[in-house]
């Protein structure tokens, strides 16, 4: 018991001086690690900056809307799509003004067509054709100058019957001709204009894209950065254009195919009552009106 108590004095000692050769060591780890641990929120500082400056460019646009890239848009691309708006609003404005012309102008030569039908002389018939109730239908436009080219003629003293029958009946289809040129006419108002917006529509919106991308990329090489988050917007913008002169386009090209084949119809249905106009007329000249 005496040994051990006269050991534990040299132990101690022994300890201390261990302890004291290790505390250089020690200190010398720690510096060595120090520079480590401060060289990461320095790495990371310019990430920081670089991550602001991101967000910062893509806060500036906000949230992309349709709104928001017309009005980013540059004045060129935003005056194409000023101008495409404006050409859909009237391809509109035409498909609701012929859809009703077409429809009154049908349900008009229906009714003319009954009365006409009804009519036993030429008299009658440039009476039904000459009525405010038939006022600007064509059909009644063509009944009336073929009647009157034949009442006319009796007027001047000529013999509108027997041998003189073929020479009445060729100057009233040179009457309705006429009529007939002016329907074609009539009837096709508006459709160039929805030709023209069908063909060139999508060219227009195309010019518009190809600007506003170009003058991203100009934009890109100003600033000197390839973030995306700061060229998409543009770009978005550039792309509005095209997506604009299609939804312009589309339309009045449907449009024009819709009103091409109406009028094709009618014109149809103008020919065969212009042939059976023409055998009412030659069965009452052959009566002796």
């Amino acid at each position: 018991m005496l040994e051990h108590k006269k050991h534990n004095p040299l132990i101690a000692l022994l300890g201390a001086a261990a302890l004291f050769v290790s505390v250089p060591t020690i200190a010398a780890a720690a510096a060595a690690t120090s520079p480590a641990a401060a060289e990461a929120p320095a790495a990371a500082a310019p990430a920081a900056a670089e991550e602001s400056s991101t967000s910062s460019a893509s806060g500036g646009h906000g949230k992309i809307t349709v709104s928001s890239m017309f009005m980013q848009a540059v004045p060129v691309v935003k005056a194409v799509m000023i101008g495409l708006i404006l050409a859909s609003v009237i391809s509109w404005t035409i498909l609701v003004i012929k859809l009703m012309f077409f429809a009154k102008l049908n349900k008009s030569s229906n009714n003319y067509l009954e009365a006409f039908r009804g009519a036993r002389s030429i008299a009658d018939i440039n009476r039904i054709s000459t009525s405010d109730e038939f006022a600007g239908n064509p059909m009644a436009d063509m009944a009336a100058v073929a009647t009157e080219e034949i009442q006319i003629s009796k007027q001047a003293g000529l013999q509108v019957s027997g041998e003189h029958r073929d020479s009445t009946l060729h100057r009233a289809s040179s009457s309705i001709n006429a009529v007939q040129a002016g329907l074609a006419k009539r009837l096709s108002g508006g459709l160039t204009f929805l030709a023209s917006t069908g063909s060139i529509g999508p060219f227009v919106g195309l010019f518009g894209t190809v600007y506003g991308i170009m003058n991203s990329f100009i934009g890109i090489a100003d600033s000197g950065t390839t973030n995306l988050a700061v060229v998409a917007p543009g770009i978005a913008e550039a792309l509005l254009a095209t997506g604009i002169g299609l939804a312009a386009a589309i339309p009045a090209v449907v449009m024009y195919n819709i009103f091409n084949t109406s009028i094709a119809a009618y014109g149809t249905r103008s020919e065969q009552f212009v042939s059976e106009l023409m055998n009412s007329l030659s069965r009452q000249l052959d009566k002796g009106a």
